[in-house]
């Protein structure tokens, strides 16, 4: 998974550059081999720098996840919006929630860092938390309007079903989520549809 992170806000000098990207790449290594709760002094010694250019860079630990993943979560939100036009509505949303769970189990840990920036309007990765969620209320509305989801479900909903899936899939294996996933997906249906039995 590449860890380029989007542009920073402000023009850098070259050195901070280096250092901006360097952290990033650490950081994703990190989160990779420990978790999001991998220690960010522990980043900044890999990148060679010092713990206050760390925090310079990314005053949080959301905020340096923001970095590495804004890129990837305002694509999962566009890919909702493509799948807006795919002809079973049901299964556009099955689609996109299996990239959404996938995303969530970019790092162990994600899935509840998601949960937790979704409801702070502080945290840095709010807005993109946001973006995936309302994305994701599109193709529950399309479904919903199509009689194939029950009505009463929400997109907050949704953005908990991903990420409670993707969480399980960290406790377990990945092929378990898929399995937890599939099963999530056909409570959505509206209560009382008969699906037709294996086989038949």
């Amino acid at each position: 998974m590449s860890t380029a992170g989007p542009a920073p806000r402000r023009r850098m000098r070259a050195d901070a550059r280096r250092n901006y990207e360097r952290l990033l790449t650490e950081a994703g290594a990190a989160f990779a081999e420990r978790g999001t709760d991998a220690s960010l002094e522990d980043v900044a010694r890999r990148a060679g720098v010092a713990n206050g250019t760390l925090y310079a860079h990314f005053p949080t630990r959301q905020a340096l996840l923001e970095a590495l993943l804004g890129d990837r979560m305002r694509a999962l939100a566009g890919r909702a919006h493509e799948l807006m036009d795919h002809p079973s509505p049901h299964e556009a949303l099955l689609l996109w929630a299996r990239a959404a769970v996938a995303h969530a189990t970019a790092y162990r840990g994600l899935a509840t860092s998601l949960m937790r920036a979704v409801e702070d309007e502080t945290s840095e990765l709010h807005a993109a938390c946001r973006s995936v969620l309302d994305a994701g209320e599109h193709l529950l509305g399309r479904a919903q309007r199509a009689g194939v989801t029950r009505e009463d479900a929400t997109a907050a909903d949704l953005y908990a079903l991903v990420n409670s899936v993707a969480w399980a899939g960290e406790q377990t294996s990945a092929a378990q989520a898929e399995r937890l996933l599939s099963f999530a997906m056909e409570g959505l249906r509206p209560l009382g549809t008969v699906r037709p039995a294996r086989g038949r």
